[in-house]
């Protein structure tokens, strides 16, 4: 036990570098991917709820696609499948498609908005309709209705469900490993294969465990200080 923890702390110690930019290129695309996905969530849920038929359908053919098929293939069809076609090479989105940290990127956010959009819908359908029809008896508009009454008490509702998704998405993130970036996992996979032992896996491990307790611990914080403000 002893000699492993050693080897343990002169493996960190040689690649503390490699290993320090592998975790803040997680949280990178971590944070980057949580954001864009709870803003296209939140337009996703609206739409499922206030849209047109024609809106109501596509959203639900979204999610349905996003949360049916595993984020590791449309991983590989956003990075490796997309640079077949000729067009796609020749067209200005190439700037961001050839490169393996944006598409993991924009995998993250798609595939993450899907979940996140059916908690936000779920936390909206819950807001009691009789708050709604008294303003709108009020003669609130829409618009208004739903940024001060319906959106704050939905996410609310959803705090729990979307810190769920927060969770997941971080574990999600090692994924991008898969398509050349070396992200914490990425570093971690390497470093084994070149010392013919798990060790940096393992430490990879207990980085991402702290880091949940963290992501948990603060979504608790949330739910806590929500509930002291409608006390």
């Amino acid at each position: 036990m002893d000699s492993w923890f050693t080897d343990t702390l002169v493996l960190l110690q040689d690649n503390r570098t490699e290993l320090w930019e592998g975790l803040v290129l997680t949280l990178k695309l971590w944070l980057a991917s949580g954001v864009g996905g709870l803003v296209l969530a939140l337009g996703l849920a609206l739409g499922a709820t206030h849209g047109g038929a024609v809106i109501k359908r596509l959203v639900r053919f979204y999610s349905a696609a996003l949360r049916g098929t595993p984020l590791l293939v449309q991983m590989f069809l956003l990075y490796y499948g997309l640079s077949q076609f000729e067009g796609v090479r020749a067209s200005a989105a190439w700037v961001v498609l050839e490169d393996a940290f944006y598409c993991g990127l924009i995998a993250l956010t798609l595939n993450i908005a899907a979940y996140m959009a059916e908690d936000i819908r779920a936390g909206i359908l819950a807001v009691p309709l009789g708050q709604q029809e008294a303003a709108r008896a009020f003669g609130m508009r829409t618009g208004t209705l739903l940024r001060r009454i319906v959106l704050p008490q939905a996410l609310r509702i959803a705090t729990p469900a979307l810190g769920n998704e927060a969770v997941s998405l971080l574990k999600a993130t090692a994924l991008v490993s898969t398509i050349t970036v070396l992200d914490l996992t990425g570093v971690a996979r390497r470093m084994s294969t070149e010392s013919y032992t798990t060790d940096a896996l393992v430490l990879a491990g207990v980085v991402y465990g702290v880091l949940t307790l963290l992501i948990t611990a603060g979504v608790h914080y949330l739910e806590r200080h929500r509930k002291s403000h409608t006390a």
